[in-house]
């Protein structure tokens, strides 16, 4: 069973604010409520290829995963994926303006678990929906606070 959680949310900010902060991994522990680290494997700037290793916790689980970027486009959207471990996992972010001072960010995290976490896939789902309602209302409160 496939796990697929897209969460919104508007945020009173320029798209370009808002894109480049959520777009910038060394902000990801900022706003994400699981995500306890984020280090580079390869060098910045961020680009297409680029590798970052998080460390988050999740259901009481402390996860250690590698993203990779395949998709960068600056302000519109933005793609990671991982293939390791029980739970390969891709996350998309996609920004749209809603006026000069307006943005709404999609994200989106989709995976195929395997073994055991086949059959947690939709306690796994309501999980990720509320940890992803919390991660934008954090976003939403830090960049509406000029944070």
């Amino acid at each position: 069973m496939q796990v697929d959680v897209v969460t919104r949310a508007e945020i009173k900010r320029p798209l370009a604010v808002v894109a480049a902060f959520a777009a910038d991994p060394d902000n990801a522990p900022k706003w994400y409520v699981n995500i306890k680290s984020v280090a580079w494997i390869t060098p910045k700037p961020l680009a297409l290829g680029s590798k970052l290793a998080f460390v988050a916790e999740f259901l009481g689980q402390r996860l250690a995963y590698t993203y990779e970027v395949v998709v960068f486009e600056p302000n519109a959207r933005f793609v990671m994926r991982t293939a390791e471990g029980p739970f390969p996992m891709e996350t998309t972010y996609e920004w749209s303006a809603l006026g000069p001072e307006r943005a709404q960010m999609t994200l989106r995290n989709r995976g195929q678990p395997s073994g055991f976490g086949a059959l947690m896939a939709p306690l796994m789902a309501m999980a990720m929906k509320r940890a992803n309602s919390k991660d934008l209302a954090l976003l939403k409160s830090l960049l509406e606070r000029g944070g």
